[in-house]
């Protein structure tokens, strides 16, 4: 979809991002293909996916990245207009129908304007449990974090679901909400999410797939609780991929196209009061 005015949206509607942490794009783009991801098909402008290069190779810098204004960049000749942007001189990706902030982040900019902004974590760069976990959190005014959301626990996106949707039902309708979801699901160990494999198996490729199939069942009850507010924005992307043996690499933090390259998507949610 072409990009929305941000300096309309920012202030009307709610804002949603969810990160598919470490969801690699041609696994994305093969499910969506094959009918596998019927709920994300749904919302997904064109019912696919747009490819994009990650702003970093793993979770904290990519993270710290998108929280400043740095989305993926599209995967083609640019520049490319952001929606959101710190003012800085010399900028050229920042355009008319970008949200220009004053502040250090986008999520301290959007508190300004009145949202309020709820973190629910996934990995363990949000896990709270030392001061590398409590940075990405602390950007945000509510921050949650479980051991149930965790990379280690088969039912964690779930579980970070039911947290979201008690967010949304304490939070007054008139207040606006930035939420952003960390969902650690597809990271590894992903192992159990395809039926038949032990650990000993280890992870793959089709292993990642079953996962992201697992979030693409439950998703649609996030999309929904947003929904039951006003409109709302959502972003839906990978922070980064993750090699499985191409090339001799094997996981994140490399320079590899299986890393670089993520799924990114961005549409409205209706109201459905």
């Amino acid at each position: 979809m072409p990009d929305p005015d941000m300096n309309e949206v920012i202030g009307r509607d709610d804002l949603l991002l969810v990160t598919l942490d470490t969801l690699r794009f041609d696994v994305a783009a093969e499910l969506i293909a094959a009918g596998r991801l019927p709920n994300l098909a749904r919302h997904l402008p064109g019912g696919v996916w747009e490819q994009r290069h990650a702003p970093g190779s793993f979770t904290y810098a990519s993270h710290q990245a998108m929280f400043a204004g740095f989305l993926p960049t599209p995967a083609a000749p640019g520049p490319h207009p952001r929606l959101f942007a710190a003012r800085f001189e010399g900028s050229e990706t920042t355009a008319g129908r970008t949200f220009v902030f004053d502040t250090p982040d986008l999520v301290s900019a959007l508190a300004g304007e009145g949202y309020r902004t709820v973190c629910i974590g996934g990995v363990g760069f949000f896990n709270k449990r030392g001061p590398m976990g409590s940075t990405l959190p602390g950007l945000f005014q509510e921050s949650h974090w479980d051991p149930e959301f965790s990379v280690a626990a088969p039912e964690s996106f779930e579980a970070q679901v039911r947290r979201a949707e008690q967010v949304v039902a304490a939070l007054p309708r008139e207040r606006r909400l930035f939420l952003f979801v960390n969902v650690s699901a597809l990271h590894q160990p992903n192992w159990f999410h395809l039926p038949g494999a032990t650990k000993a198996d280890g992870d793959s490729r089709e292993t990642h797939a079953a996962a992201l199939e697992y979030v693409d069942r439950h998703i649609g009850r996030l999309f929904a609780a947003l929904r039951s507010r006003r409109r709302c924005f959502a972003i839906v992307c990978s922070d980064h991929g993750t090699a499985y043996g191409e090339d001799g690499f094997t996981g994140h933090r490399l320079g590899h196209e299986s890393v670089w390259t993520v799924p990114y998507a961005q549409f409205f949610l209706e109201a459905n009061p």
